[in-house]
């Protein structure tokens, strides 16, 4: 009996750990996208254009169709709008009590938590939600995405235990309330200890989170064997209660049977003990069996679809911790027994591309590792490109590596994943080009002509640098004549002629209906001239919508870095007040502002 509710117990866990396992482990990804947080930071100034929206749609989407989740979600804290695969669900506010999970999970320290409530956007299923916070650079929490699965498939898995091996399975939260059994759901709110018969061992059970628990307790006529394990990842508790008094009603019957028997024949009595004893066997190697195939083919499967490779080193003797991780090292062609530090180099020089391969080294070498278990850090990720083919080609991998202590011989060890996330990078950056782009001219739009001019100056601080602010002559009168129709026409052919006159490389950019900013590196002073005056002539023109002819010029106001500044909004407000006098002047020129 014992045996039956400790392999329960024990093939429960590692369902539990499995299924919720990938589900944490995207959100967590979901909430470090740099996309999100962009979508956050920019939410207030973007949030009512509809390409603004279809994009976070799509995204959330790509990740609900991928891995089969029926609740993918983002709600910004900034406007506390709820959004989904289907686009702005509604506006969470705290008087409504459907959205105590929210307000509460802000205050909660944790970045991560479960609940389960009911689906609004699913028809009101009953949902186990995996939420995880965003945060800015400061560590301030902007937002909450996460994914939500039906509660019944993990009902379905108790159910199955029950049926087979007539055991009842629970999962309770710190407070003694009911988050999942065969037939209620943390929905309901119903605490465990307020009907069950071990209601006294209610302190015992919830004050123990370090090991497994088992105990046998009885009230009136029935006795039990209870089992309780602690689930780290969901901060729940597992509790699998077998009843012991059916079994112990049969075992007296068979008891008193038995003595009567003996009496009369000894050879049909040592039948039936043995036939029960080998029954009772079966049972018991057929459910370890089935646990360890369940465990392992969920492994297997789960890690195949996500990881290229596993291997674990060992930081503190500084060596591969395994004969399997020797001969994958070999397979790179690290020679056998090298120490681990050499052959994170040889890897770094024969597969990195160049950029990444400090990062690799700093990241993943054995004193990184060791500073980071001392700090508590449990987790190092990096994401990098890498070749199979001698640097032809490369594509985006991440290695995540899991910080752990080994008993055995006391040493700091690490299980290595790397996963190929190729198709996610290109993904994103396909993504983060549509919310950077105008969508009449295709140039950068405001914030990211913004951002990027703001990033080349920090990066650059000794260079020399143009800045352009460029507005289209005289543009409301090609909107009265010719129609609103014909103007973006005059604005879009302007935008492809000024992105010809300058390096794929330079900045280029619409700020607003005919404005235009340019940024480039200057070779000299009088470079910055000559171009303006370039621009003057190149991008006269004549524009013609088969009726009417309108005749294109601009004014150009320039400044230069780092005499008219080193910021952008300096930059902007001189290259601005340089155009103001090209216009006072008659237009059709150019200014270059003189500190």
């Amino acid at each position: 009996m014992e045996h039956i509710a400790l392999l329960t117990a024990e093939g429960i866990y590692h369902q539990i750990d499995s299924i919720f396992a990938k589900p944490i482990n995207i959100s967590l990804t979901m909430a470090n996208d740099n996309l999100l947080k962009n979508f956050l930071i920019d939410e207030e100034q973007m949030a009512d254009e509809g390409i603004f929206i279809q994009t976070l749609q799509h995204y959330l989407l790509a990740y609900k169709d991928k891995y089969h989740y029926d609740s993918v979600f983002l709600v910004s804290t900034g406007t506390n709008r709820y959004y989904n695969f289907n686009g702005i669900n509604r506006i969470l506010t705290p008087d409504n009590p459907e959205n105590v999970w929210y307000y509460s999970f802000l205050k909660n320290p944790a970045d991560y938590a479960l609940n389960i409530d009911n689906d609004e956007a699913a028809h009101n299923e009953i949902v186990i939600f995996i939420n995880c916070k965003i945060t800015d650079q400061a560590g301030k929490t902007i937002g909450v995405v996460g994914v939500g699965f039906r509660v019944d498939y993990l009902q379905e898995i108790f159910k199955q235990y029950e049926t087979k091996f007539g055991v009842k399975s629970y999962l309770v939260n710190g407070d003694g309330m009911i988050e999942v059994s065969s037939d209620q759901t943390g929905y309901q709110q119903t605490d465990l200890f307020s009907f069950c018969d071990f209601s006294c061992l209610r302190e015992r059970i919830i004050s123990e989170k370090e090991k497994d628990q088992c105990f046998w307790y009885g009230k009136e006529e029935r006795k039990g064997y209870l089992v309780v394990q602690y689930v780290q990842n969901l901060e729940w508790y597992l509790i699998v209660d077998n009843d012991a008094s059916v079994l112990t009603e049969q075992t007296r019957q068979q008891l008193f049977t038995g003595v009567m028997v003996i009496f009369l024949v000894v050879v049909p009595v040592l039948f039936v003990i043995t036939y029960i004893l080998r029954k009772y066997n079966v049972r018991i190697v057929n459910l370890a069996v089935e646990q360890e195939k369940r465990r392992s083919s969920v492994f297997q499967a789960e890690t195949g679809k996500l990881y290229e490779n596993i291997y674990e080193i060992d930081i503190t003797h500084n060596r591969a911790a395994s004969e399997a991780t020797e001969a994958y090292f070999e397979s790179l062609g690290v020679p056998r027994s090298t120490p681990y530090n050499e052959a994170l180099r040889i890897i770094a020089r024969k597969q990195i591309k160049t950029e990444y391969r400090r990062g690799y080294l700093d990241t993943f070498s054995p004193d990184n590792i060791l500073r980071a278990y001392q700090e508590g850090r449990e987790c190092l990720r990096y994401d990098f490109m890498i070749s199979n083919n001698a640097g032809r080609s490369y594509y985006w991998m991440r290695i995540t590596a899991r910080i752990f202590y080994w008993d055995d011989d006391d040493s700091v060890r690490m299980f290595v994943y790397r996963q190929n996330v190729d198709k996610e990078k290109e993904h994103e950056q396909r993504l983060v080009k549509k919310m950077e782009s105008d969508s009449l001219t295709g140039l950068y739009n405001k914030v990211a002509t913004q951002e990027h001019i703001q990033r080349a100056l920090l990066q650059h601080p000794d260079k020399l640098f143009a800045f352009f602010i460029l507005d289209i002559d005289n543009f409301k009168n090609v909107n009265d004549t010719c129609g609103h129709a014909a103007g973006d026409m005059v604005i879009a052919g302007f935008a492809e002629m000024l992105k010809n006159e300058f390096r794929n490389t330079d900045i280029v950019g619409r700020i607003g209906g005919d404005e235009f900013v340019v940024f480039a590196p200057a070779p000299s002073r009088e470079w910055g001239e000559k171009k303006a005056r370039d621009l003057v002539v190149d991008l006269r023109h004549d524009f013609t919508d088969g009726v009417t002819t309108c005749s294109i010029s601009t004014s150009i106001g320039v400044a230069m870095v780092p005499e008219a500044g080193t910021e952008f909004e300096t930059l902007y407000k001189n290259a601005d007040s340089a155009l103001y006098h090209t216009k006072q002047g008659g237009k059709n020129g150019f200014t270059i502002y003189r500190p």
